[in-house]
């Protein structure tokens, strides 16, 4: 049986742990605010984004091409995944790299192109070539990052290595609710307005070609901003609530530690009033 020190010192530890899962609660409960009004903000303008290149694609003929639409079919494929720089945040990093690792499961040339210090370590201990990797931005993306990961990602594919860019992050849904979403990147697939539905008028300068070429790197980036921030978004919801739970466990622990330090202490005080009645019945 343990000693009433040793469950002291454990009644000790595990307030000192569950002072920290608060602390790390508070802070992603704060920054979570911020992240999710941020996606949502980014949200409208990633759909005009994209509802405005589908009015330019209608426009700028059939026999438009684009690095960014050209096909490469003997390339491998590329995988843009991102995770989180921290651990604590349950398994969303972990269901995001599962996802990621999913995709090589048909036998295609896989490369990985991650964004957070888990994803890196989670590839790198399984074999798979890193051909880049971000670190730092998982909680606090900003457009120039986007701008930075898709001009790499535009850079790769142009060499002609990948038939295929595919891209997971995790959607947030809810402060209790995300999940992995993965999707093709790369190659563009640009969806053009139907000729019969109502669409706005533009005037265009040079011409539509020249400007939906303009637009296609401006939408990736648009892209990836809005995965960067989905995946924010959804590591600090993943958090807030891994250290949420860590919390209660603790106080749960706390008070069966502290009525287990009672009974203990209870035995030992019956055991001494025992002792004492019997030497001085042994008095008599």
């Amino acid at each position: 049986m343990a000693s009433l020190q040793d469950i002291r010192h454990r009644i000790k530890s595990v307030t000192s742990t569950k002072q920290i899962t608060s602390a790390m609660n508070m802070v992603a409960t704060s920054r979570l605010r911020h992240a999710k009004e941020a996606a949502n903000a980014n949200a409208p303008y990633a759909r005009k984004v994209a509802e405005v290149i589908g009015e330019v694609a209608a426009n700028a003929g059939a026999d438009f091409s684009h690095p960014l639409l050209e096909r490469h079919p003997d390339g491998g494929r590329l995988v843009f995944v991102v995770t989180a720089d921290k651990g604590l945040a349950g398994a969303y990093s972990s269901n995001a790299c599962k996802a990621a690792h999913a995709l090589a499961d048909d036998g295609k040339p896989t490369d990985y192109f991650v964004v957070g210090r888990k994803g890196e370590a989670y590839f790198k201990n399984r074999g798979f070539t890193i051909v880049k990797s971000f670190t730092g931005i998982s909680e606090r993306p900003v457009f120039e990052h986007a701008r930075t990961i898709a001009t790499e990602l535009i850079r790769l594919y142009r060499t002609g290595k990948y038939s295929e860019i595919q891209m997971v992050y995790t959607k947030f849904l809810s402060a209790i609710s995300c999940e992995p979403q993965a999707g093709k990147l790369l190659p563009l697939t640009v969806e053009q307005s139907e000729e019969s539905a109502p669409h706005a008028e533009y005037i265009y300068e040079p011409d539509a070609a020249t400007v939906l070429g303009f637009l296609l790197p401006q939408y990736l980036c648009t892209t990836v901003y809005a995965a960067l921030l989905q995946s924010a978004a959804s590591e600090l919801s993943s958090r807030m609530n891994a250290m949420s739970n860590a919390t209660d466990n603790a106080e749960d622990l706390i008070a069966k530690l502290n009525l287990h330090y009672n009974k203990v202490r209870q035995a030992g005080i019956t055991t001494e009033l025992n002792e004492i009645v019997a030497g001085a019945e042994g008095l008599k």
